[in-house]
């Protein structure tokens, strides 16, 4: 017997149980096995279609979030094109009420100086009428003293009242 020819008897017996193990397995075995990698093959073949629905709803999902992002940041831009318009109308507003309330102050202001510059000028006058009449009187007290100076001045006063009476 050589090591590398087996002899025929063994060929034969090795092939009829090669056989039969075989036949087992293609009976029991092999349908078992089959069936095992079609139910494998269609679990992976509905992992794989749940896998892309899920693909093309976060595709979705994130076209949509885009959208929704685009969105919400235009109506930002408006909200804050409206808050500046809104700013500077309040901010134009303030200031044409407060020119309009300095100048209603300025006015009261130039009213009250005018009439305090009138009755300063009234008390002036009268402090001036006063003052005259004083001068007057110590001046006529002076020059009236003497009885012919009293007699003089009535007579120029007459006369000055006639003159005055004819050029009318």
């Amino acid at each position: 017997m050589s090591l590398l020819l087996p002899d025929s008897g063994l060929l034969f017996w090795m092939l009829l149980s090669f056989g039969v193990v075989f036949a087992i397995l293609a009976k029991y075995g092999f349908p078992i096995i089959t069936k095992m990698v079609d139910e494998r093959k269609a679990y992976i073949d509905q992992s794989l279609k749940v896998a892309k629905e899920a693909n093309d709803q976060l595709s979705k999902l994130k076209s949509e979030s885009d959208a929704l992002i685009a969105e919400a940041n235009k109506e930002q831009g408006r909200i804050l094109r409206d808050a500046m318009h809104e700013r500077e109308k309040i901010i134009s507003d303030a200031r044409k009420q407060a020119e309009i309330a300095a100048l209603k102050e300025l006015e009261d202001v130039r009213k009250q100086i005018q009439q305090e510059k009138e009755e300063a000028i009234r008390d002036i006058r009268r402090q001036v009428a006063v003052l005259s009449v004083d001068i007057a009187e110590k001046i006529i007290r002076k020059n009236l003293d003497e009885d012919r100076e009293q007699m003089d001045m009535i007579d120029r006063m007459v006369d000055e009242v006639l003159s005055t009476s004819k050029s009318n």
